[in-house]
């Protein structure tokens, strides 16, 4: 920043001789003629570095100026030199510098120690004003902090109480869980008995009254076949319910044995159905024995299911290990996974419905069509969820369906996920 100086004399003559011995300086000059001129620039102008002064004006002298400047608060810190012909002695020199003044120049002026003394003011001058401007920054850094601090506070207190109100929502959610588990042992209880009766009064109808019925026994099979698929959905309900809420345990297992036993106990309907399936060796995996049998069945299930006319099902069940990133924390996460791919020869799906199919009572066919109550691949993602895995499909129409499982191969904690 250019430094300013004031220069005030009633000469013009003596303005000029001091411009032009300071000018190879590069200083910025404002001239005033009278000490009435250089109050009113004050009024608008307050970055001088320093103001030279006569000392004999006409109406304001020297004096009388400085007085009325250093009345302003905003003035005091311009260091003011007199320039005088006189010498007016060591009272009036005193009375210069209770005015304000902090040195005197004589006139004829001395051109070297004008500027310097003029030197050591403009250096004192570009220090104070870069420490000014320091201290302004490092106010504006303290309000700066002071928000932050104050902003941190009141975010760790939003986060407290969400917090607090996290750990109600907890409890009501632990209390609902419980009074589901309650409601759905109820219901697989109470509401099964009525329809056991159903069916039982029906079959007992059936058989005494068959002969005289004749055309409307087909009534009757319409009320077993309701009473079936109401128990079905009763039975997946209950099994959903369970699997959202009761701990499981989490163990190295070995998959292909699971997978073994539970085709022996579905031996008569693969055979039923004419299914050849195949498996194809599995890593063990830390899993739950009691969830993991319920996944699979109900992707076997799903594919015999929705086999396609007149072509016998085929089933293979294989395995791929893949590596999933994660850039979580800004940290380079890679985990491991175990995919496993049901593949079926059945009628498909659109593939726009991948995602659609695990919702809960979601069925892409009319009930006429196929049995089912649609709850089953709800019931395999919460499965697989529970395993910190997931599951997706791929399917075209007509061309089959291909079922993913991904597992991941080591698992942390997952005693506490479960409960």
């Amino acid at each position: 920043m250019q430094p300013k100086i004031l220069l005030v004399d009633d000469r013009e003559d003596n303005l000029l001789s001091i411009e032009t011995i300071l000018e190879p300086g590069g200083y910025k000059f404002v001239k005033a003629g009278s000490g009435r001129q250089a109050l009113k620039i004050l009024l608008t102008e307050f970055d001088f570095a320093m103001i030279l002064m006569d000392v004999k004006m006409p109406n304001l002298n020297g004096f009388e100026t400085a007085s009325l400047i250093y009345e302003r608060e905003k003035l005091r810190h311009i260091p003011i030199i007199f320039i005088t012909a006189n010498n007016y002695g060591d009272e009036n020199m005193f009375k210069g510098y209770q005015s304000g003044a902090i040195d005197y120049i004589f006139k004829p002026i001395n051109p070297e120690v004008l500027r310097a003394k003029v030197g050591v003011l403009i250096d004192l001058y570009k220090k104070s004003r870069l420490l000014y401007e320091q201290e302004q920054k490092l106010i504006a850094i303290n309000k700066s902090l002071e928000l932050e601090v104050n902003e941190r506070k009141a975010s760790e207190e939003k986060v407290k109480q969400l917090n607090r109100k996290l750990l109600e929502n907890i409890a009501h959610l632990e209390t609902a869980n419980k009074d589901l588990e309650r409601f759905a042992f109820m219901a697989s209880h109470d509401l099964q008995e009525p329809l056991r009766k159903i069916r039982m009064f029906s079959d007992m109808l059936y058989t005494k009254h068959k002969d005289i019925l004749q055309d409307d026994v087909k009534m009757i099979t319409r009320i077993n076949t309701a009473a079936d698929r109401m128990r079905a959905l009763i039975v997946d309900i209950l099994a959903f319910s369970k699997g959202s809420t009761e701990k499981s345990e989490f163990v190295n297992s070995d998959v292909n044995v699971l997978l073994k036993e539970l085709l022996a106990d579905m031996e008569d309907e693969v055979k039923e159905k004419k299914a050849t399936i195949t498996i194809d060796h599995i890593p063990s995996l830390y899993v739950s024995p009691r969830l993991i049998r319920p996944l699979f069945q109900n992707l076997i299930n799903n594919a015999l299911k929705y086999r396609r006319k007149n072509v016998d099902p085929k089933i293979h069940i294989r395995s791929e290990i893949s590596l999933a990133i994660s850039d979580r924390d800004n940290k380079n996460l890679v985990n491991k996974y175990c995919r496993i791919f049901v593949e079926d020869n059945g009628i498909g799906f659109d593939q726009k419905y991948a995602e659609e199919i695990f919702g809960m009572f979601k069925r892409l066919h009319h009930h006429g069509e196929f049995e089912g109550t649609g709850v089953g691949l709800a019931l395999c993602k919460k499965i697989t969820e529970l395993h910190s895995g997931f599951i997706s499909a791929r399917s075209k129409v007509n061309e089959g369906t291909t079922f993913i499982v991904s597992l991941p191969l080591e698992q942390e904690n997952l005693q506490e996920k479960a409960g």
